[in-house]
């Protein structure tokens, strides 16, 4: 590649993978308090499957550049940030525009990336982890001795979430299909099959009074049960709907649905918690505050990597220009943790 041409991947509109579209034109100049990162890896994460289908709930008008995290060099820095920044290793968390070789971010917005860790190591934590970290540290706040239950164990976000979880001394009971099952008790987690076991019996089997926190990205009618299951003082936390993700009329309702029940819920006097958990959530109502959150946050994700406490799971690494093929695989459904693309 051309140190003085960038690459990136639009996504046009609803399209199937092969619809996504390889672009080449000028690499960006740093403004004002910006850097330009020379990616080295970015990722396919939920969002932009939802994004393929215009079914995530702000994306922005078509056509648009996907990538919801960078990691990379910063090769430019723009007027008033600090020349050193230059040559070092940093990730970003963007929503969009992470899908190219050269990306242009507040310097404010960077997180340092630290020695020892490769691009897609780092990769696999930066939305996945940040995610986790705050669902179990700043929602649910969870404590040694505890029972969780974590939807999707062997996905980017459960997959980071059952280490943390264990890291925090807590118990985790896992759904996922069968063939991640041998994984998960390798790893010590109670593995149930969501497709073939009835997930609320299982769960009761195991904890019967009930989880302290449950952690749910399916959304949809199997969120009732993911309540009920609370022991008195757990917590649920909701932060997505995978189970609508294919389906037709509005992208917002099933957001809306699901906002709605947590609000009723946390109406009744029933000593439990609910949430629905937006990584971008106060970034409008305090920009310092949401970036320092964001600092302190993956920096512990990061050091709980280096620790060893998590291992970074890729699933497989592919070139930008191969993107249909990361996008058909990590819908499959049939690998574990983070499909990675790199330049």
């Amino acid at each position: 590649m051309n140190a003085d041409t960038r690459v990136e991947v639009v996504l046009p509109g609803k399209v199937e993978p092969e619809g996504l579209q390889v672009h080449r034109g000028v690499v960006p100049v740093a403004g004002p308090g910006q850097v330009v990162i020379r990616m080295e890896a970015t990722g396919v994460s939920f969002a932009e499957q939802q994004m393929r289908r215009g079914r995530y709930f702000d994306q922005p008008p078509f056509p648009f550049v996907p990538g919801y995290d960078v990691v990379g060099t910063v090769a430019q820095t723009g007027e008033g940030v600090p020349s050193g920044l230059a040559g070092t290793r940093v990730a970003a968390l963007l929503k969009v525009g992470g899908w190219a070789s050269h990306v242009v971010v507040d310097a404010a917005d960077v997180v340092p990336v630290p020695d020892g860790i490769s691009a897609a190591e780092a990769e696999t934590v930066v939305i996945n982890g940040i995610t986790a970290w705050q669902m179990l540290h700043r929602k649910a706040r969870v404590r040694a001795g505890q029972t969780v239950l974590v939807h999707g164990a062997n996905g980017g976000v459960g997959s980071v979430l059952v280490q943390l979880a264990q890291a925090a001394g807590a118990k985790v009971i896992g759904t996922a299909s069968a063939h991640h099952h041998t994984a998960l008790r390798e790893h010590g987690v109670t593995p149930i099959d969501y497709r073939t076991e009835n997930i609320p019996d299982s769960v009761r089997r195991i904890a019967p009074a009930g989880v302290d926190a449950v952690f749910d990205h399916v959304g949809g009618r199997g969120i009732v049960d993911s309540w009920r299951l609370l022991a008195p003082g757990g917590t649920l936390v909701a932060y997505g709907s995978a189970s609508t993700r294919d389906d037709e009329g509005s992208k917002q309702w099933p957001v809306l649905k699901l906002l709605g029940r947590v609000w009723l819920w946390n109406a009744l006097p029933n000593r439990r918690h609910a949430y629905f958990f937006n990584v971008w959530a106060g970034r409008a109502l305090s920009t310092g505050r949401f970036r320092a959150r964001l600092r302190a946050d993956l920096t512990e994700v990061f050091d709980a990597l280096q620790r060893g406490e998590i291992t970074a799971q890729i699933a497989a690494e592919l070139p930008l220009s191969q993107v249909a093929e990361a996008m058909r695989l990590a819908e499959s459904g049939t690998v574990a943790g983070k499909v990675v693309l790199h330049p």
